[in-house]
């Protein structure tokens, strides 16, 4: 096939074009080449089997160009940053909620041979993940209140009775609680597109992506994720920033394990129309990232707990990844593999860290405790 992937010279969207290219597809990748991801240079990983269109998803005729002659297309081109969402709004909605209409709007109103959409939603959309009450069963709590983490009680508590809950694995079916602007974006995305392909009978498939971490993350952005920001710091001698306790947890999954889902809902009809979970489905603390860092990059350092809360961070999320089990998929890498992987790739790269200049930012702008 012809395949389009948006965001294509990105973190995940370039190990995607890999995949596809090994698999004899034409592939044409639609990306921007935003500086703060890439630098001021493209990337020296790029498939040069790939063609490169460097354009925009808000320009409608360049993106109508290179849909028009596409047969499946993977929308991966988003800004990424919960943090920076919450003061650069207009940025990030025009990035990723329009952007996403832009080619829509084409899909419906152009006439088009694409077959397939899959788009790449995020594990931001549900807020706080899944819990269980011991008196009261499954809950879906909202976020914790101000003044609950200004005391520095950090755990969740029942809404219900109050008693503190237990982390369970969070399911499509949770109720979604966008916490930050970057969040909501991701929930247009992924809701706009399941809409209008079910409207018009084109098959979309919604990938909720988890922590993803790996080679190629962009570790002189500190919008990116916390592998890449805590591995910049570790480079240049820096003790990880902790938040909070550092026992709030998350999912982190391997790239090739995302792309290794994309693939598959790629080929599966029985995955049209429908959303998954792609994860590891296992919960790893924050303080555990900054420890295996740490000790995988050699360095004399202890990570830097500063006992503080930021706006929008939630406590514990991780994946119930039954649903998209069921056609097929299983993480390969371990968490212990898959960042020596990084580590292996990171020792290579330069990093620029930045992440105490996105900090300050944010204590400028109210968004984290002071």
């Amino acid at each position: 096939m012809k395949i389009l992937v948006t965001g294509g010279a990105g973190f995940i969207g370039s190990h995607l074009v890999d995949a596809l290219v090994t698999r004899d597809h034409e592939v044409v990748v639609y990306d921007a080449f935003v500086e703060q991801v890439h630098g001021r240079k493209k990337p020296d990983y790029l498939n040069q089997e790939a063609t490169y269109v460097k354009e925009d998803v808000r320009n409608r005729e360049a993106l109508k160009k290179v849909i028009r002659t596409s047969d499946l297309i993977f929308h991966e081109a988003s800004a990424v940053g919960v943090g920076q969402s919450m003061y650069q709004v207009s940025e990030y909605v025009e990035a990723n909620t329009q952007g996403t209409a832009v080619l829509l709007d084409i899909l419906v109103r152009e006439k088009t041979k694409v077959k397939k959409v899959v788009i790449a939603s995020s594990m931001s959309i549900y807020g706080e993940g899944r819990y269980l009450c011991s008196a009261c069963g499954k809950i879906a709590p909202s976020p914790r209140s101000e003044k609950q983490l200004q005391k520095g009680e950090w755990e969740m508590h029942c809404p219900a009775c109050n008693a503190k809950v237990r982390a369970i694995p969070t399911d499509e079916s949770k109720p979604l609680e966008s916490t930050s602007l970057y969040a909501m974006t991701k929930r247009h995305q992924e809701e706009m597109t399941l809409l209008l392909g079910k409207t018009y009978r084109l098959p979309v498939v919604a990938l909720r992506y988890f922590n993803v971490y790996g080679p190629r993350q962009a570790l002189s952005n500190p919008y990116t994720g916390v592998c890449a920001i805590f591995s910049s710091r570790v480079k240049n001698g820096k003790p990880p920033l902790v938040y909070e306790d550092g026992l709030q947890s998350r999912d982190f999954v391997h790239v090739e394990d995302i792309v290794r889902a994309n693939l598959l809902v790629m080929e599966k009809k029985e995955a049209d129309y429908q959303v998954f979970n792609v994860g590891s489905g296992k919960a790893v603390s924050i303080l555990e990232i900054a420890n295996a860092l740490i000790r995988l990059y050699g360095k004399a350092l202890s990570p830097q707990v500063v006992g503080k809360y930021r706006s929008g961070d939630i406590r514990h999320c991780f994946a119930d990844i039954s649903r998209i089990s069921s056609l097929g998929y299983r993480p390969k890498w371990s968490l212990q593999e898959g960042l020596q992987d990084l580590v292996r790739w990171g020792a290579t790269q330069k990093a620029v860290d930045r992440s105490e200049i996105a900090d300050r930012e944010l204590l400028k702008r109210g968004l984290r405790q002071p």
